[in-house]
């Protein structure tokens, strides 16, 4: 009787065990900021971004993902193309220190436990992101920090990602963040002490952007394998 039960619960958990692939690696890249300081460009990495992350791949086509990054913002009227900011002259640089959970999706069947197929799928990935910044003003043209803070943000990512290796998977994203607040940049201070040295749109959240590689090593959890 206990052979046959044995027998029963391994036919039953065997092909979610098989499906199941753990990944963990790490991210390097580079970031950039959007907001009202500094240029208008999308995409335009421009400071050092690193981080590692781990996903548990339930199926062939979508992952839980947890990770965790950190970068410099930054940002420099001088370099827009915008005439007003130009003449401004504004900067800043903040540290940005994020941890992101949430749903990878392939738009292709990505099967690792196939390892003599190469494959390649785009995917995409969003969740919730919680990340730390230093609170900033502006005064006689000069940043400086007023305090620690921390809020939320909402990541929008889309990739495209190979098993290059056994066991290696390479990747490169372009990750937007849109943020809960108006002061990565010191143009919205909470701090209402400092409300009259606000400028710039009031109405508009900051988003910041991280553009780079992934690589992880993939290891699986053993089938199980019953007596005969």
């Amino acid at each position: 009787m206990k052979r046959i039960l044995v027998l029963f619960f391994c036919l039953i958990f065997q092909n979610v065990l098989i499906a199941q692939i753990n990944e963990i690696g790490v991210f390097m890249g580079g970031s950039n900021f959007i907001g009202d300081v500094g240029k208008t460009d999308y995409v335009a990495p421009n400071k050092l971004a690193i981080g590692i992350l781990y996903k548990w791949n339930k199926s062939p086509r979508h992952s839980y993902r947890i990770s965790y990054t950190q970068s410099t913002i930054s940002g420099n009227d001088l370099d827009s193309e915008v005439r007003g900011r130009v003449e401004r002259g504004y900067k800043f640089k903040n540290e940005i220190k994020e941890v992101s959970a949430g749903l990878e999706f392939n738009f292709f069947d990505f099967n690792l436990h196939d390892n003599l197929t190469k494959k390649v799928t785009p995917y995409v990935y969003s969740g919730i992101t919680y990340f730390a910044y230093d609170e900033l003003y502006v005064i006689n043209g000069e940043t400086k920090k007023d305090s620690k803070a921390s809020t939320l943000a909402i990541p929008m990512v889309v990739g495209v990602k190979s098993n290059v290796l056994e066991n290696f998977v390479l990747g490169f994203e372009v990750g937007a963040r849109y943020t809960f607040t108006d002061n990565l940049d010191g143009s919205l201070p909470k701090n209402r002490n400092l409300e009259p040295l606000k400028f710039g749109n009031i109405n508009s959240k900051d988003w910041y952007v991280f553009t780079g590689f992934t690589l992880t090593y993939t290891f699986t959890e053993k089938p199980c394998y019953c007596a005969d």
